[in-house]
């Protein structure tokens, strides 16, 4: 099982419970120190750039300023940092403010293919020291009016705390029809090139 090479050593830039329990699962030792980065002043900001960057870009703009603010402050230490940005052609998601957002979300989406765009960041005394963006592709099925509202009632306000309002390991797989990619990636995080960085970088046993 991989672990830590030392208490402290690897931190996490990020609050999501996903990226943490990937983490946890996969045996490393970390500590959590979300990053107090403003993600939607950063948006405007790369959104208002010309050329407009694409999802990859602000994924991985998103996931190197979270890494960062928190390694400027834990030199000593890597530091992960992580974003995914849910992109229907140029259109790019939030997360639902309420349900009924979410509600709008899922309709948008209904019988459409969309992108789960993942970026994961480490940083060290600072600065990015590795990145790497990945892409997972998964299409709705034209489900029902009468499906989505019980899948709603059922799933309920925990809904909007997730970009696209789902949760794909939970019920929510029961609203597609295809699904290409990565599991990891779909969740939020590349994890086996974050793995093998770390390895190659010592900071969890080869």
């Amino acid at each position: 099982m991989a672990s830590a090479a030392a208490p402290g050593l690897l931190i996490l830039a990020s609050g999501s419970p996903y990226r943490r329990r990937m983490l946890e699962a996969a045996g490393l030792a970390f500590r959590v120190v979300p990053a107090a980065v403003d993600e939607a002043v950063l948006k405007r900001e790369l959104a208002g750039r010309v050329p407009r960057p694409g999802p990859a870009a602000i994924a991985e703009a998103l996931a190197r300023a979270k890494a960062e603010a928190v390694s400027a402050g834990n030199p000593a230490a890597v530091t992960i940092g992580a974003d995914q940005i849910l992109a229907l052609g140029d259109e790019l998601f939030d997360k639902p403010r309420d349900l009924a957002a979410a509600r709008a979300q899922l309709e948008r989406l209904r019988g459409a293919t969309h992108r789960l765009v993942s970026a994961a960041v480490l940083a060290s005394g600072g600065k990015t020291v590795w990145s790497h963006v990945d892409e997972a592709q998964l299409t709705m099925r034209s489900f029902s009016p009468e499906f989505l509202d019980r899948y709603l009632a059922e799933a309920g306000a925990g809904l909007c705390g997730i970009v696209g309002a789902y949760e794909i390991e939970g019920p929510g797989i029961q609203l597609f029809e295809r699904v290409e990619g990565s599991h990891f990636t779909i969740i939020g995080l590349p994890l086996v090139p974050l793995l093998a960085e770390l390895r190659t970088r010592g900071v969890i046993d080869a």
